[in-house]
């Protein structure tokens, strides 16, 4: 069982030929609206990849929560955990380019509501993976991270949006997925080496628990138990790199979820990561197991 705490917002996607400059007004190709949010396209992903799954979450009482939650709903991931809220659910204004690159705005709105509170301890219990991105308070990620530790549970933390975490908290997380710059984030005010496979080492020597460092087109790199490794990513056709950080940390818990070893876990990210690049959208773009399986057997 996987327990997602963590955002849901409703993604606002323009195509623009190139992202605008500061000041600049670009005229648009096209604009879509998709339910996402790190959380719920986490909680999607593993869900898709085979897990059970709950997601732990809040969104308004406006038109765009049920948009938000669709997906989820009709995949089968676990609502019970979604609060509704006095506040606007969280929205994403994504700008996409005709090369596939993205620069994306958040408006928290409800999801800056998430507290440890809504979380009960049963969820947390030695069967369960918990897997936070950072698009919630802090502090909520910190006292989750420590209940789910006490409570024998594994923690994956997506350091996403980047921002510095405490040393209390690094020492609560089992593994740590950043890219590269989240790491340099993380790293500067611990006074450790930003470069990535140096970063993984460090913070593993430094906090026991393992981690991921993704690189885009180059595919990963890790420190665990088992010595520092890097992977190779698949060659694909970008249309779209929205969501394939969040399929990668799906897939990884998912397969963590049966039993693999973090390199294989890590294979498998590798493979959704890439295979949501080759589509649009953050939850639309997010792979099945066994396409997954099939591209993961390539690396």
């Amino acid at each position: 069982m996987i327990v997602v705490v963590g955002s849901i917002n409703l993604d606002l996607i323009a195509r623009v030929a190139r992202l605008p400059r500061a000041g600049e007004t670009l005229a648009g190709a096209s604009f879509t609206s998709s339910p996402g949010g790190k959380g719920a396209n986490q909680a999607l992903a593993a869900r898709r990849a085979g897990a059970e799954v709950a997601l732990f979450g809040a969104v308004g009482n406006d038109a765009f929560a049920a948009p938000a939650l669709d997906l989820l709903r009709s995949d089968g991931v676990d609502l019970a955990g979604v609060r509704r809220v006095a506040a606007p659910t969280g929205v994403a204004l994504i700008h996409v380019d005709d090369a596939g690159e993205n620069a994306i705005t958040v408006v928290a709105g409800a999801n800056a509501a998430v507290t440890a509170d809504l979380i009960p301890g049963d969820a947390l219990g030695r069967v369960a993976i918990v897997v936070m991105p950072l698009e919630i308070p802090l502090a909520t990620v910190a006292a989750v991270a420590a209940r789910a530790r006490a409570a024998g549970a594994r923690v994956i933390v997506n350091a996403a949006p980047a921002a510095a975490l405490p040393a209390t908290t690094l020492a609560s997380i089992d593994i740590l997925v950043v890219n590269e710059h989240e790491a340099a984030a993380v790293a500067a005010p611990l006074g450790l080496p930003a470069e990535p496979a140096a970063f993984c080492a460090a913070i593993h020597a430094r906090f026991g628990g393992a981690v991921v460092a993704t690189l885009g087109a180059k595919g990963a790199v890790a420190s665990g138990a088992d010595g520092p490794f890097a992977l190779p990513a698949p060659t694909i056709d970008v249309v779209d790199t929205v969501g394939a950080g969040d399929a990668l940390i799906g897939a990884l818990a998912a397969a963590l979820d049966r039993g693999a070893t973090l390199r294989e876990a890590l294979r498998e990210g590798l493979a959704a990561g890439s295979l949501a690049c080759t589509r649009e959208g953050a939850q639309a773009s997010l792979p099945w197991r066994a396409d997954i399986a099939r591209v993961a057997a390539t690396i």
